[in-house]
């Protein structure tokens, strides 16, 4: 039953130093993985585990976690803008540098929430179930709200004044491929547009692109909006 599920900050007890690409994970298996697979896991874990737990530490929460039982089926990660701009874009958790921390990312000094004078959140990524199984029924369930409402909250607490994330236009593709969610999902919950541009990353040609080209113009979107980013934000005050 979805109204059973568990929507709570992810704390030092457990800390979730990957993600669900691969479905869900338990205390018992997050350590578990194939042995043929190329990701280079023991090498990810070593650097993500400290890295997380330092940021849980110093500010209290990276991440809500959705659990059912004993196992997380729903994740949000967040982290300070300030240290977003330490780091550039290499938070992905599951990606070498420079889309990935750098291996030493945790001895870094990171500010103090009362050191910092821009005290916005950027939501790194948003994922239920996994996109990449056939079956997903986590999805579409509400865990993603409830996720946001239990960051906006956690946040307003912890005196942050602004969350802030990337969004895209609503199509199926992005969600599976980045986890980022459409700029509708993010309007509901009262975020709004406060800048959009090309993606960087979305204008040169490639089977991705392509991709995405063709899903937008099958639902009525121009694909050239379909390779926007769009930037949205919560206003705690």
């Amino acid at each position: 039953m979805m109204e059973d599920i568990i929507i709570e900050p992810m704390t030092e007890e457990f800390i979730l130093w990957r993600c669900l690409h691969s479905g869900p994970l338990s205390r018992d298996t997050i350590d578990q993985w194939p042995s043929e697979s190329q990701i280079p896991w023991e090498r990810y874990r070593q650097r993500n585990t400290p890295l997380l737990l330092k940021l849980t530490q110093t500010y209290g929460a990276c991440a809500i976690l959705a659990r059912d039982q004993d196992r997380i089926v729903g994740t949000l990660r967040f982290y300070p803008r300030a240290v977003c701009d330490m780091e550039g874009d290499g938070l992905c958790l599951q990606q070498d540098n420079p889309s990935g921390p750098v291996d030493d990312c945790a001895t870094h000094e990171f500010p103090t929430l009362e050191q910092i004078e821009d005290k916005t959140l950027v939501i790194h990524c948003l994922m239920i179930g996994s996109s990449q199984q056939k079956e997903n029924p986590y999805q579409r369930k509400g865990i993603g709200s409830r996720m946001v409402k239990a960051l906006i909250q956690w946040a307003a607490n912890h005196e942050w004044h602004h969350i802030e994330v990337d969004a895209f236009e609503d199509l199926p593709i992005i969600y599976e491929i980045t986890g980022s969610a459409g700029h509708t999902f993010w309007e509901k919950l009262g975020f709004s547009i406060i800048d959009r541009y090309p993606h960087p990353h979305l204008q040169e040609p490639g089977p991705f692109v392509q991709m995405l080209e063709e899903q937008a113009r099958s639902v009525g979107v121009s694909p050239e909006q379909a390779k926007d980013k769009i930037v949205m934000r919560f206003n705690l005050i």
